[in-house]
Order: structure tokens, then sequence, then C-alpha cells
């Protein structure tokens, strides 16, 4: 990973900061209630999906939440 040059104008940075506290945040309160909603988070690695189930269960599988078009209640 490539290493960014400091930033000068002390406003910006904090403002950098605000923004990338926001979005923390935000992603972390979506995972909490995707989680509640049984909906599994994923990634991939090595070119391959993974889910992480709500149980932690860590699978290849896709989860059946996540099959064809059902609508979430």
């Amino acid at each position: 990973m490539e290493r960014v040059k400091k930033i000068d104008n002390n406003h910006q940075y904090i403002k950098a900061r605000e923004i990338l506290r926001i979005a923390n945040e935000a992603v972390f309160k979506a995972k909490q209630e995707n989680k509640r909603l049984g909906i599994p988070e994923y990634f991939m690695k090595g070119g391959q999906l993974y889910f992480v189930l709500p149980s932690g269960e860590i699978t290849m599988k896709v989860p059946e939440i996540m099959k064809g078009n059902k609508p979430l209640e």
C-alpha cells in the first residue's frame, strides 16, 4: 500500500476525520441492523465469496435469505 502525504491544512484534516467517523458509524449501524434481520455479512478472499452467518459461521454456500428476489420484512 502506498503512503499518502499528510494534509497540510488542519481544517481539511479535521473535516476528513469527521467524514470518516460518520461513515464508520453508518457501516457499524448497518451491520447491526443486518444481523438483527438475519442478513449475513459477506466478503471476498482469493476470488472466492464467503458469507458470515449471524451465528458467526463462515460458509461459501449462499444463504437462503439471499437467494431469489423475495422481499425482506
